[in-house]
């Protein structure tokens, strides 16, 4: 096989017991910036689409995380495209060690993204909504940001603005990754702290408080270890940092026309809340709703929580369509 072909050819998606790729799509591989291999699924629903949805997961989360919303959305009518960041997922890792949480520039990540979208366009039917968790959603809204025509609105989950620190001031995180960066670090773990997925708990690591939900994903990582990401290096905290910094210029969000609802966890130990509402504001056709006694990964929550995101696709999802159809007419 070519070194073309091999870039057709398909890609694996793993599935467990309660969890298994929903019916209807397939795994591939396209090329990423500097041509690495990225892995994607395109889903296509039962009945006529009604538009794409393209979801992005955040830091550490495969695909395979995210097959009860694809499924949400395949029910709605929706295709699906899903894909994984460079860097975990099935995707190539950056490094040697694989569980190590890496990143290189912002650039890179928002070079993928466009590659996804043209690879996918010719069979992904508008109108097109992008939903993204964490950091993927801070990624969705740089590319709103650079004013992305296709996409016609988006669904940010707890996008990653304005990341929570502890105890430690922002000023001196900065300080710290400037001096690290400096001193040839960038690929170590911040605080040496490997933070191994394989040894949480869901009493004291969950991002969720559904605890089934929580245990379907140990499940898939415990099946195909591969998925599994680790701690962050100093790196990938000061991709973060400058992608907040990027997306939170006033004049930046102000730009973006497209409808975007955050729909941000009430008890959020991850990101800022109040930096999310904040931004919310400055969108051009922003909107804010915040879903009490959430966790971090609203999508993994429990059913009435959950429902909030759901009710939100709904009302993005019915108004994007009603105007596509209008101007069809």
């Amino acid at each position: 096989m070519n070194r073309a072909a091999a870039y057709a050819a398909n890609a694996p998606l793993m599935g467990v017991p309660g969890a298994m790729p929903p019916p209807g799509g397939q795994g591939e591989w396209f090329r990423g910036a500097g041509s690495l291999r990225l892995r994607a699924a395109f889903w296509t629903p039962a009945t006529e689409p009604r538009g794409t949805v393209i979801l992005s997961p955040g830091r550490t989360e495969p695909i395979e995380k995210y097959y009860e919303a694809i499924g949400d959305m395949l029910a709605r009518g929706f295709c699906v495209l899903a894909h994984d960041w460079r860097g975990q997922g099935l995707s190539a890792r950056l490094l040697p060690d694989r569980l190590k949480g890496h990143a290189r520039a912002v650039e890179e990540f928002l070079d993928d993204y466009q590659r996804l979208l043209d690879a996918f366009a010719e069979r992904a039917p508008r109108p097109w909504i992008a939903v993204g968790h964490s950091m993927g959603a801070a990624l969705n809204l740089l590319t709103l940001q650079a004013h992305e025509p296709r996409i016609d609105g988006a669904l940010l989950v707890s996008p990653m603005l304005r990341i929570k620190t502890g105890k430690r001031s922002m000023w001196s995180v900065k300080l710290a990754v400037r001096w690290n960066l400096r001193h040839g670090k960038s690929a170590d773990y911040v605080l040496d702290d490997p933070d191994d997925p394989f040894e949480h708990t869901f009493e004291e690591d969950a991002l969720t408080s559904d605890a089934h939900r929580y245990d379907l994903w140990r499940q898939q990582l415990y099946a195909c270890p591969h998925l599994a990401v680790g701690g962050v290096t100093w790196a990938w905290l000061a991709v973060a940092l400058d992608i907040g910094e990027r997306a939170l210029k006033p004049r930046a969000l102000k730009s973006v026309k497209q409808p975007v609802a955050i729909v941000q966890a009430g008890e959020d130990d991850r990101v800022w809340k109040q930096t999310n509402r904040w931004a919310a504001k400055r969108l051009g056709r922003g909107r804010y709703v915040e879903v009490p006694g959430a966790k971090h990964e609203v999508l993994l929550e429990l059913d009435e929580r959950r429902a909030a995101f759901l009710r939100e696709f709904d009302a993005m999802a019915d108004y994007l369509t009603a105007r596509a159809a209008r101007q069809a007419a």
